[in-house]
């Protein structure tokens, strides 16, 4: 018999994310999406810091420029979706004149914070690389709040005997607390991947003999799209949507909840 399995991305999908931004060129902020900015900038890439920003990032002197903070403190960083080609080697070794300081992180933190006092889960700091200007454009903080009813989605499923997945290009600490809450088994969620490594989870499942459905809501999806028996679109976080992503949906839903819906 084909086993069922539903591959959830996390940010606008299982949990409606919160962002601040700010521009290290003009120090203004904003809320724009950035996996849409970095298709919009182009030759850009959005690189993430695994790390605790409560922990670390708020905690480290303010005039520390990043590439020491991150040497000092030995916290990686990973490529969590680029419209270029860079390496994460490439990327450290460019960023090590950048003069960024942990200040705009911190900056961009508290005001995230400060507006959404409610967010239940942090995924932390992140920074766009502009690989053209070879400068950090942007300083990132981010976090979110389970959409309602998410767990009811995951505790349905499993008495439908459907397997559930997480693939999300957030940090392992911050996934690995979103499944323990909505309980999805550890082994079931993969953290820190791309377009790429999103795709590769459901070619595997369909190496197992697994009927795969993904749902998805960003660029960085458009691969995993493509792949699954049936691609599922939400857009249950508001934001813009590409034509590009709406063309490679096979389904759209408004709610998370509507997943129960679909004929699987």
């Amino acid at each position: 018999m084909t086993k069922k399995a539903v591959v959830f991305d996390v940010a606008g999908t299982l949990l409606r994310r919160y962002r601040a931004v700010r521009s290290v060129g003009t120090g203004k902020r904003s809320k724009e999406s950035t996996l849409e900015m970095i298709d919009d900038l182009g030759d850009s890439a959005l690189v993430v810091l695994q790390t605790n920003t409560k922990k670390t990032v708020m905690n480290a002197d303010p005039d520390q420029k990043l590439y020491d903070f991150l040497k000092e403190y030995n916290i990686n960083v990973y490529i969590s979706y680029s419209s270029t080609k860079i390496t994460i080697e490439e990327l450290l070794d460019k960023i090590k004149q950048d003069p960024i300081t942990m200040k705009y992180f911190q900056d961009v933190a508290r005001y995230l914070s400060n507006e959404h006092d409610f967010i239940e889960i942090c995924s932390g700091s992140a920074f766009v690389y502009n690989t053209s200007t070879s400068k950090i454009q942007y300083a990132i903080a981010a976090g979110g709040q389970l959409f309602p009813k998410a767990s009811e989605v995951i505790k349905t499923l499993t008495a439908r005997n459907i397997e559930s997945y997480i693939a999300s290009g957030d940090s392992e600490k911050s996934i690995k607390k979103i499944g323990k809450k909505i309980k999805i088994p550890c082994e079931n969620i993969y953290s820190t991947v791309d377009e790429l490594g999103k795709e590769k989870i459901i070619k595997d499942l369909q190496k197992e003999n697994y009927k795969v459905m993904m749902v998805g809501n960003g660029p960085n999806d458009v691969l995993a799209f493509k792949q699954s028996d049936i691609s599922v679109l939400t857009l249950e976080q508001g934001d813009f949507i590409s034509e590009k992503l709406y063309n490679e949906a096979d389904i759209v839903i408004n709610h998370i909840t509507d997943v129960l819906d679909i004929d699987f």
